[in-house]
C-alpha cells in the first residue's frame, strides 16, 4: 500500500489497525481490489474512518432511495463537478447495478439524455440544481420531488448524497486522485 494514488506525497501509515485491514480485505473480497479513494485516506486513520462512515451511511445505509438511485446521483454530481475519479468509479457502479452499460456512460456525458423515468429525471434534475446552485433551491423544487413520490427523508438523502460527493469530488480532483484501472472494464 505504498504506491501513491494521488499527486500528494501522503504514504499510508505503516501498521494499519486490524479493523482497517479487515475492512480493506472485505473490499478486496467483494469487488476484487481496494478503491484508490480508500487508499488515499490511509495516511490519517481519523480521516479514513470519517470518510468510510459517511460513505457507508449515505450510500449503503437505510434510505427510501435505492442503491442505484444514490449511485446515479453520485455520477451526475461528479460529472457536473468534472471529477474523473468519481465519474469512473460510480459510472461503473451504475453499469453494474442497472445492468445497462449505456446508462452509466449517458449519465457521465450528459445525464439529461439518459433514458430514465420521470421520477428519476426529477431526482437527477434536483441533484444537479443542488450541485450547481444550492442557495436557489425553493419549496417549489422540493414540492416537485414530492409530486414524484419522494418523502422529505428521501429529499434529505438526495441533498446529503449531493453534498458528500461535492466534497469528495473536490478532494479527488484537487489531489489528482486516479481511478483504479479495474473500474474501466467493470460491468461492460
Amino acid at each position: 500500500m505504498t504506491q501513491h494514488v494521488t499527486a500528494l506525497d501522503l504514504p499510508a501509515i505503516p501498521d494499519l489497525p486490524e479493523r482497517t485491514a479487515e475492512y480493506l480485505a472485505l473490499c478486496e473480497q467483494k469487488i476484487g481490489f481496494v478503491p484508490n479513494v480508500l487508499r488515499a485516506y490511509l495516511f490519517d486513520l481519523g480521516k479514513f474512518d470519517a470518510f468510510v462512515a459517511m460513505y457507508n451511511d449515505l450510500m449503503l445505509g437505510k434510505s427510501g432511495l435505492s442503491k442505484l438511485d444514490r449511485e446515479m446521483i453520485a455520477v451526475v454530481v461528479s460529472a457536473l463537478n468534472r471529477c474523473w475519479y468519481c465519474q469512473v468509479a460510480h459510472g461503473a457502479a451504475v453499469r453494474a447495478l442497472s445492468g445497462n452499460p449505456a446508462l452509466g456512460e449517458a449519465l457521465v456525458m450528459n445525464y439529461r439524455t439518459a433514458p430514465v423515468d420521470d421520477r428519476t429525471r426529477a431526482m437527477l434534475d434536483f441533484a444537479a440544481l443542488v450541485t450547481e446552485a444550492s442557495a436557489t433551491v425553493t419549496e417549489d423544487d422540493r414540492a416537485g420531488l414530492r409530486e414524484h413520490g419522494f418523502s422529505d427523508r428521501d429529499i434529505f438523502d438526495i441533498i446529503s448524497v449531493v453534498g458528500f460527493f461535492s466534497m469528495s469530488n473536490r478532494i479527488a480532483s484537487a489531489s489528482g486522485m486516479r481511478p483504479n484501472p479495474e473500474y474501466h472494464a467493470m460491468a461492460r
